[in-house]
């Protein structure tokens, strides 16, 4: 599943020359963003810590306001954050439905909704149970089961996985593919790991100073081989792009 993020159609998300500065002391988080991202599309956003990535995220989602420039979003968009970042005194179900109150919905459209995203996140027979008593990955699948029960129009993800040991989150990307390819989300995550984003995403943007400073087309078939060729290629070609600075400071 790919779409041409140069596509005619109205994007889901499109900023224009975007600036963030933090007041009163004047710390810039983005300065001249621009990027587009097409309905449908899988987008994975990486770059150094603290140069810009989750306050995009943020501006996508309301939570911040952008200083200068325009962005176009969707009204209904979710987010799902590390580790779930789920109640821990609700139960599954309940942290599940969570998102779903402010909606009014009748109870047994809302029971419905819960059971849908049980069963798409296999979450069968959790239920009952609270967030203690759940390992990290099913913490992560409720959190994203709450953000998708809304039916958003975009789904975010911040650094979902950092937490989670490698055979985890490498079940969980598994997951996450089937899900965005079952569901036809708009999906857009932040990383820090170049070869996770290259491993989910149709395209990864390196935010660098608060800019999108390149664009990566990731055009491989599902599920994609981490040694493979053309994976390498486009890892080393993101690789060399992201530690440019510190190569050269150390020559």
């Amino acid at each position: 599943m790919h779409n041409d993020s140069n596509s005619n159609s109205e994007p889901a998300v499109a900023f224009e020359a975007v600036g963030k500065t933090y007041e009163p002391l004047g710390t810039v988080a983005l300065r001249n963003a621009s990027f587009r991202v097409s309905r449908g599309e899988f987008v994975c956003i990486i770059g150094p810590s603290g140069e810009g990535k989750s306050t995009i995220l943020k501006i996508i989602a309301g939570l911040e306001h952008e200083s200068s420039g325009s962005v176009r979003r969707p009204q209904r968009v979710s987010m799902a954050f590390q580790s779930g970042a789920l109640f821990p005194w609700l139960t599954v179900e309940e942290n599940i439905e969570l998102g779903l109150r402010p909606m009014h919905l009748p109870n047994k459209k809302m029971t419905e909704i819960v059971r849908q995203q049980v069963e798409l996140l296999e979450l069968g027979g959790l239920e009952k149970k609270r967030p203690p008593e759940l390992s990290g990955g099913q913490a992560q699948r409720v959190g994203i089961g709450r953000a998708l029960a809304i039916d958003p129009d975009v789904l975010l993800l911040d650094e979902p996985f950092s937490a989670l040991d490698p055979k985890t989150t490498a079940e969980l990307h598994d997951d996450l593919i089937k899900i965005w390819e079952h569901t036809h989300k708009t999906i857009i995550m932040v990383s820090h790991n170049i070869e996770e984003a290259v491993s989910l995403a149709d395209r990864v943007l390196l935010v660098r100073e608060g800019q999108v400073e390149r664009e990566y087309p990731v055009a491989l078939p599902y599920p994609r081989r981490e040694q493979g060729e053309a994976f390498l290629h486009i890892v080393q070609e993101i690789r060399k792009e992201f530690f440019k600075d510190s190569e050269t400071q150390r020559a």
